[in-house]
């Protein structure tokens, strides 16, 4: 938004964000091209997981295009590790959490966690124990000395 004082008075004037291409950096120049159905479609290709991811991706920015850098980054994973790999990762990230990060399953390929077996329990983040942090149990504070 944008005011102006003009004879006397005051005027505001709401604008809508916009682009003009040739401001912008070659770099960026490419990502033009790119628009969240396109995005959409490479990750349904995967896996509904990693769907779900690149729409938050997509969503959790003021405009659109902000996260295309990181669904690109993401669906690009696929190549180096593999499509099930990268939905088995997905699967792991939002289980831990609903805002899960491209550094999140980037760690859980990584680290290999998107391996383990299905039958492992995923760490459950709502536990009592970890409701407050990490809590010492009777065990901690018994004596020693009996």
């Amino acid at each position: 938004m944008v005011e102006i004082f003009i004879d006397g008075r005051w005027q505001s004037y709401c604008f809508q964000y916009s682009t003009n291409e040739d401001h912008m950096p070659l770099d960026h120049q490419k990502y033009v091209k790119w628009n969240s159905e396109r995005f959409i479609n490479w990750a349904r290709k995967i896996g509904e997981k990693t769907t779900t991811v690149v729409y938050f991706f997509l969503n959790s920015h003021k405009t659109e295009q902000q996260g295309y850098k990181s669904c690109m980054a993401l669906l690009k994973l696929a190549d180096k590790y593999s499509a099930q790999r990268l939905e088995s990762a997905s699967v792991r990230a939002l289980s831990y959490t609903v805002r899960p990060s491209l550094k999140s399953v980037q760690a859980i390929l990584k680290s290999g966690q998107d391996r383990l077996l299905e039958s492992e329990p995923v760490p459950e983040t709502t536990s009592a124990a970890s409701q407050y942090g990490f809590t010492r149990g009777a065990e901690y504070y018994k004596r020693r000395d009996d």
